[in-house]
C-alpha cells in the first residue's frame, strides 16, 4: 500500500490498517520461528508499510494540530 492510498483513509481506518499490519508481522515472527518457510523480503514490507502508515498517521495529526490552532486565533 502507497502513501497516497493511506492518505485518504481516515484516522481509524489507519489506526485498524496499523492493528493488521501488526498481526502480520507478529504472525511472521512466528512462522520464522517455528521453522515454517517465510520469505524474507515478507518481514521488509510489512515494516517498511508500517513506517509509511505511522508517518501518514503524524502528518495527519500536524495537519489537524496547526488547523485547531488557526481558528483559536
Amino acid at each position: 500500500m502507497n502513501a497516497k492510498e493511506l492518505r485518504t483513509k481516515s484516522a481509524e481506518g489507519l489506526g485498524d490498517e496499523l492493528l493488521k499490519l501488526r498481526k502480520e508481522q507478529f504472525a511472521l515472527r512466528m512462522q520464522r520461528a517455528t521453522g515454517q518457510g517465510v520469505k524474507p523480503m515478507e518481514f521488509g514490507r510489512v515494516r517498511k508499510t508500517i513506517a509509511r502508515l505511522k508517518t501518514v498517521q503524524r502528518e495527519q495529526e500536524i495537519a489537524a494540530a496547526t488547523a485547531g490552532q488557526g481558528k483559536k486565533s
